[in-house]
């Protein structure tokens, strides 16, 4: 491609050489450059990468895009923008085609529920018969691919790329999961999203490398609002006034308010062996009555969000309800199917906040006992493994307590300052089973009717650490493996 036709839709200014060399690709990690790229330098909160310039020449860049100033060899097109990051989104756009124009594009917004959401939305589509790509926390996802990712919301270059991958595979839509630091650092720019969704806000990310106050983080969320054609917004939120302000698109509303254009009403917690969610009615856009194969009446609002985008998109009834009774999301709460008359989950909770969050939502469903295996890292501070030990030996009936990413740390050491430090404080039961395999074995056979079992703190990761080699260690294929042996 040429380089003048990848900078159509940016200004900039010519510094030196010309732009109507041939690129072969655009990198932004210097150590990518070879002969015929264009290396756009980003700067980041940690890393200028002005600084990588003279590597990426010497591997024989053909251009560099840049912001400061900076010495480089003739011959090399020298292209100068206001900010390299937003130049990057554009110029990815337009070398893998401008990808959004054959995708019905989704991005959402918020501090919690984004993941959920998403896999919502997803199950919902595809029970229309739709085809569907996400981007998030779990990684990059097209039919059974999955592409790990840095970020939740990866650069502006994998962002493209990935949509690319979707469209040519036959994908009809993207779905992503659009970071507060995504956006502020301009990785979703060139996308004009047919609809933004935002969830829910609350304190976090507030930090040196993150954002510097609760006013930036917010302002950054609402970045998304300004680039999409249609706005979901939960009206319940204390920031609802504020997020959808300066908003361009046309706005659609959920939450249990009766001003919202989406109400849910009459819910409900609902559970059998195997299944543990949450009922609810809804009037408005659509009257529609509603199980949720998630637990919380946190779910409820997710539900609704997924909903309301779906209506919009002029989704089945039929579709909606079916993805809704049938969603999964890998190791949130994820159920496994058991032969027995009791619920096995599997939840990412690794700290006391997720453990309080889970524990205290599935006690309300009145469980038999609950039970929660779980074990924690290693050379992370003791103050976490204390604080989970609390937190468990308070709310759960029992702790099964074993290993997790131990990494250079023994075991019975980790187990034992989560007893010393935690359980002991409190009256709850635990039994020790230091190999998860065995401890996952021990919670199954011992299973009562009407328990609830969560294992905790892997969730969607399928590895053990331990002494710097992650073994494979996939909860799912070992409850298969314990299911096939009783």
């Amino acid at each position: 491609m040429i380089l003048s036709t990848l900078l159509k839709n940016i200004d900039y200014k010519l510094v030196k050489g010309s732009v109507e060399v041939e690129i072969s690709d655009v990198v932004y990690d210097s150590r990518k450059a070879a002969k015929g790229t264009v290396f756009v330098a980003l700067k980041g909160y940690n890393v200028d990468a002005h600084r990588f310039i003279p590597m990426a020449v010497e591997k024989g860049a053909s251009a560099v895009v840049l912001s400061d100033e900076a010495e480089i060899p003739e011959g090399v097109t020298v292209i100068k923008v206001d900010d390299t990051r937003k130049a990057l989104a554009y110029m990815s756009a337009v070398l893998f085609g401008e990808p959004e124009n054959e995708l019905t594009t989704i991005a959402l917004t918020g501090t919690k529920g984004k993941t959920t959401t998403v896999a919502m939305l997803k199950s919902i589509l595809e029970a229309e018969g739709l085809k569907v790509g996400t981007i998030g926390t779990l990684g990059i996802i097209i039919g059974e691919k999955i592409y790990k990712t840095n970020n939740t919301t990866p650069e502006s270059y994998e962002i493209q790329q990935a949509m690319r991958k979707m469209a040519d595979s036959g994908c009809n839509a993207m779905i992503i999961e659009a970071s507060s630091l995504g956006l502020k650092w301009h990785r979703t720019d060139a996308i004009n999203f047919d609809y933004g969704v935002f969830t829910n806000f609350s304190h976090d990310h507030i930090g040196d490398s993150e954002h510097k106050d609760l006013e930036e983080y917010l302002a950054c969320k609402a970045l998304l609002f300004k680039q999409c054609k249609h706005g979901v917004f939960n009206i319940d939120d204390n920031v609802y006034e504020e997020i959808s302000r300066g908003a361009v698109c046309d706005k659609t509303t959920f939450g249990f308010s009766e001003n919202a254009d989406l109400t849910a009403y009459g819910d409900k917690l609902i559970s059998r062996p195997g299944y543990i969610g949450v009922h609810f009615s809804s009037k408005g856009l659509k009257t529609l009555e509603v199980d949720v194969a998630i637990p919380g009446r946190f779910s409820v609002y997710n539900a609704l969000a997924a909903t309301a985008v779906s209506i919009k998109m002029g989704i089945s009834e039929k579709a909606i309800l079916e993805g809704l009774d049938n969603v999964k999301v890998k190791g949130r709460v994820e159920a496994v199917p058991v032969p027995g008359n009791y619920t096995l989950l599997i939840d990412y909770a690794h700290n006391a906040l997720s453990m309080e969050n889970i524990l205290t939502t599935l006690r309300e469903y009145n469980p038999n006992r609950l039970i929660v295996l779980f074990g924690a890292g290693g050379n992370r501070p003791k103050v976490r493994r204390y604080e989970m030990g609390e937190t468990a030996g308070r709310l759960a009936d029992l702790s099964v307590l074993t290993e997790d990413n131990s990494r250079d740390e023994d075991v019975k050491d980790i187990i034992n300052d989560i007893i010393e430090g935690g359980i002991s404080k409190t009256n709850g039961k635990y039994v020790v089973v230091p190999k998860r395999r065995d401890a996952i074995r021990y919670c199954m056979e011992n299973a009562q009717d009407g328990d609830i079992i969560v294992l905790a703190g892997k969730g969607h990761e399928d590895y053990l650490e331990i002494k710097g080699v992650k073994y494979h260690l996939d909860e799912r294929e070992i409850i298969a493996g314990i299911v096939a042996s009783m």
